[in-house]
């Protein structure tokens, strides 16, 4: 492995990397957190990264010709990719990329949204590589929906009205329009700014939210560190060993 630093880049100045974060941090990583949209520069040389992680945020991946952080985001996750780096873009995360290989982001087009937990149903290739073998339920917050771009490969569909919920690009970059960095304290924080949203189509009760915190966060935490083992993201001293 040629660096421990994970490259965090995150939507707004109180943003968290939540449980991904907590999980990298647990096994070895060092978190190096950039908020682009608040004029934070991203880096030039990501050979000194074992990854990216890019996450959510209440802004468009359309409003890059208005936003300045968001063009300049998706102009990163193209060159991301030619540096085949582990990449994990997640809910708005996932957006950019799917804007980066080409494709499109588009809101319901009858103003529905996905808020809460929901079920996933794992394509044939998902089923075939057991990658939802821990959990196919995981929590939403989003109002757009990504499209899967060209060269991608499907992993998973979704039970409600965004039917595109995780894709793969070569085997490194991973699109998911779901939050595994969700805990228990980013649901209360996310339903005090954001509870005005609840009452449209799709979205469930913060009581409802909270139980499905309960029923299915362990299985979450086991399936995101399953991903990480993917990517090759091993805790940092079993690989140091190994180099030794």
């Amino acid at each position: 492995m040629s660096s421990d630093r994970f490259l965090i880049v995150v939507h707004q100045k109180t943003s968290t990397p939540g449980r991904v974060g907590q999980l990298l941090e647990e096994r070895g990583y060092r978190l190096d957190r950039r908020c682009p949209c608040i004029g934070d520069d991203l880096p030039e040389n990501l050979k000194d990264y074992a990854g990216i992680a890019v996450f959510g945020g209440p802004m468009s991946a359309n409003d890059c010709q208005r936003l300045d952080g968001i063009r300049y985001e998706i102009d990163f996750t193209k060159r991301a990719l030619d540096a085949d780096v582990p990449y994990l873009g997640l809910c708005l995360g996932a957006q950019i990329l799917s804007r980066a290989l080409g494709s499109t982001v588009s809101p319901h087009p009858e103003k529905h949204a996905e808020i809460g937990y929901t079920e996933v149903v794992p394509t044939e290739l998902a089923e075939r590589e057991g990658l939802f073998e821990h959990s196919t339920h995981f929590y939403q917050w989003h109002r757009e929906g990504f499209e899967v771009p060209a060269g991608a490969e499907l992993l998973a569909t979704g039970t409600n009205s965004f039917p595109n919920q995780a894709f793969r690009y070569g085997d490194k970059a991973y699109g998911l329009q779901f939050h595994p960095e969700i805990t228990i304290d980013m649901i209360h924080r996310w339903n005090m700014g954001g509870g005005h949203r609840l009452g449209v189509p799709g979205g469930q009760p913060k009581r409802a939210q909270v139980k499905g915190w309960e029923l299915f966060h362990d299985g979450v935490r086991k399936w995101t560190l399953s991903l990480f083992d993917r990517l090759g993201l091993h805790p940092v001293r079993a690989m140091q060993s190994a180099a030794e």
